[in-house]
């Protein structure tokens, strides 16, 4: 479907995606056939491809991987639906509906029991997607652990966490296994009904064949049907991104029902196994449905995808909406109280080696944002203390702020008023409230809010500050609570720096 050789840039979107349709990034005039949108959390607006050159395996190297795709009506379907059955007292690999590279198969393996092959029929009504690591050419959205697609390897993630580590650990010298699924899941969507897409567990090779081996989870249904799940499961959350409330009550509701489920190959929904890859599945979830929803998220063990909905693509507060209100919130020209500059929230993470006095940094202690400076600084054996000059509050952590500019991760575009902590990035008060209550798979078995931009591990007791900015304020700055000419708080920091070298001394 896509040509992974091209710059996946806008302008050159829509040659790349010729089976899609057009491409709009504006997400105001959507066509009635697209479906919708996937994403990688971690992606913070910058670029919509990555190129790894520092291969985890040996068919990863120099390839191009999504960050985030448009799925549209495709000009010829390819929907596939559930045909006739069968058992196989030989492997899998004898059946001819296997050898057919025109048919698709999913087999569950019995060893010494046999086979059953379950064959599936061409269905025009839909459209399929596949999601998995693989660059093969069935794969229309290729992706790799989130730690290594963001290049990140300075927050803590829940995407590839421990990979990340290991890398770290011996210098890049050794290979590391990804714990994504070369074919992960797959996606089908109702090309008469474009607002309904399921998704599966498990995706087929370029021999259009699922095999579920041996070992592999695998049981037969109360209806006589077979099914299974893949070693590390396909998680999904439905969360509700129309939640606008921040009422305490309503919160602990919201939370009690944020419960990740696992799909099947079949579509089913399970409650969760005990870990991750256990034998064990987990009981059936009635009532409940593999249709993916406006914000569903898809945890593929090592990324977490966020499903857009093409009307949820039309309530996005549109990058430029975001622009003007970071542009609001600069040209109130912030100042540092020490520095004494002005600061300016930047749209995109400066390089580490690089420096710049117009970045803004936010004690996580109090919320008040600064320039980069040493005053208050506190080194006591490993544990680093950041006393604000403003309000003489002590932080355990200062960061750097920026602007998250992917859009469908913002769930307004109010003013940005907030930042995620550690990692700094800015939104408002509804988007960090919503995401820091939403749990992340890390590891085997447990579940942790992060930054939807980076996907930092969010602090546990604050995971979102409230940023006050010393703004629209030429003439006097607020220092220690009162308000001081900015040549006089020049003088007190300078006095408290002199009063403590004369303490030290004594």
């Amino acid at each position: 479907m896509t040509n992974k050789n091209e710059d996946n840039t806008e302008s050159e979107l829509v040659s790349i995606l010729p089976s899609l349709g057009p491409f709009d990034s504006s997400f105001g005039i959507l066509s009635d056939c697209c479906y919708g949108q996937l994403i990688l959390l971690g992606y913070g607006g910058v670029s919509e491809t990555y190129s790894n050159h520092r291969s985890t395996t040996n068919d990863s190297s120099g390839r191009k991987h999504f960050v985030k795709m448009f799925f549209k009506r495709r000009k010829e379907p390819n929907g596939i639906r559930k045909g006739s059955a069968m058992t196989l007292s030989r492997g899998a690999n004898e059946a001819p509906a296997v050898k057919d590279a025109t048919r698709h198969t999913v087999s569950y393996s019995y060893g010494k029991s046999g086979t059953v092959l379950v064959e599936y029929l061409p269905d025009s009504s839909r459209d399929m997607f596949q999601v998995g690591r693989s660059s093969e050419d069935q794969i229309d959205f290729t992706i790799v652990d989130t730690w290594l697609a963001i290049g990140s390897s300075n927050v803590s993630s829940p995407a590839g966490n421990s990979a990340r580590h290991l890398r770290d650990d011996v210098n890049g010298q050794k290979s590391i296994s990804s714990t994504i699924s070369r074919y992960a899941c797959r996606i089908l969507a109702d090309r008469d009904r474009p607002n309904k897409a399921f998704i599966f567990a498990a995706g087929f090779n370029s021999s259009k064949n699922i095999f579920l081996g041996e070992k592999a989870t695998k049981w037969q249904k109360a209806n006589g049907e077979f099914d299974g799940l893949t070693t590390n499961g396909v998680l999904i959350l439905h969360p509700n991104l129309c939640n606008k409330s921040a009422d305490h009550d309503q919160i602990k509701v919201f939370n009690e029902r944020l419960l990740w489920r696992e799909v099947s190959v079949d579509g089913d929904i399970y409650n969760l196994r005990e870990t991750r890859s256990s034998m064990q599945k987990g009981t059936l979830a009635m009532n409940e449905t593999n249709e993916l929803q406006d914000g569903t998220l898809i945890d593929l063990c090592g990324a977490t995808l966020l499903w857009r909905s093409a009307e949820g693509l039309r309530r996005c507060p549109s990058r430029e909406a975001l622009e003007r209100r970071l542009d609001e919130l600069n040209a109130g020209k912030p100042q540092c109280p020490v520095n004494l500059n002005t600061l300016v929230v930047p749209r995109r993470k400066h390089p580490k080696n690089s420096s710049s006095s117009k970045q803004p940094y936010v004690y996580f202690g109090c919320g008040h944002v600064q320039g980069k400076h040493t005053w208050g600084v506190n080194k006591c054996g490993s544990i680093t203390t950041f006393r604000c000059p403003i309000c003489m509050v002590d932080s355990k952590g200062v960061a750097k702020l920026i602007m998250g500019m992917e859009s469908v991760f913002h769930l307004d575009s109010d003013c940005l008023k907030y930042a995620f902590n550690p990692c700094g990035h800015v939104a408002s008060f509804r988007t960090v409230s919503f995401w820091s209550r939403i749990p992340l798979p890390h590891g085997t078995s447990s579940f942790f809010p992060v930054c939807p931009f980076c996907t930092s591990l969010l602090s546990a007791e604050k995971p979102f500050v409230r940023l006050i900015f010393q703004d629209n304020c030429a003439y006097s700055v607020r220092f220690h609570g009162i308000f001081y000419q900015s040549s006089q708080i020049q003088r007190i920091v300078s006095w408290t720096d002199a009063n403590r070298r004369h303490k030290a001394k004594i």
